[in-house]
């Protein structure tokens, strides 16, 4: 979630505001001391455009490395 959020650029403190909770809070579940609820994740997911992400999370999949992918079809070499 935390590589979804940097590649938003989007800062712990913006993405606190945006999702109307506290900055200890996305730091807590950037690094799996909380779990975020549906609407948090739903939010989180909206707010930095990584659907894909989400469906790869379901899935059972890593989401990171199934955006990698991707870019690396389309020809792009950027690392997330």
């Amino acid at each position: 979630m935390q590589a979804c959020r940097v590649r938003a650029g989007l800062s712990q403190e913006e993405m606190a505001e945006l999702l109307n909770r506290t900055q200890s809070c996305i730091s807590k579940i950037e690094n799996d001391h909380k779990i975020p609820d549906m609407t948090t994740l739903l939010r989180w997911v909206e707010v930095t455009g990584t659907r894909e992400v989400l469906v790869a999370f379901l899935y059972g999949m890593d989401g990171l490395r199934m955006i990698q992918n991707i870019v690396t079809m389309i020809g792009g070499t950027r690392t997330i």
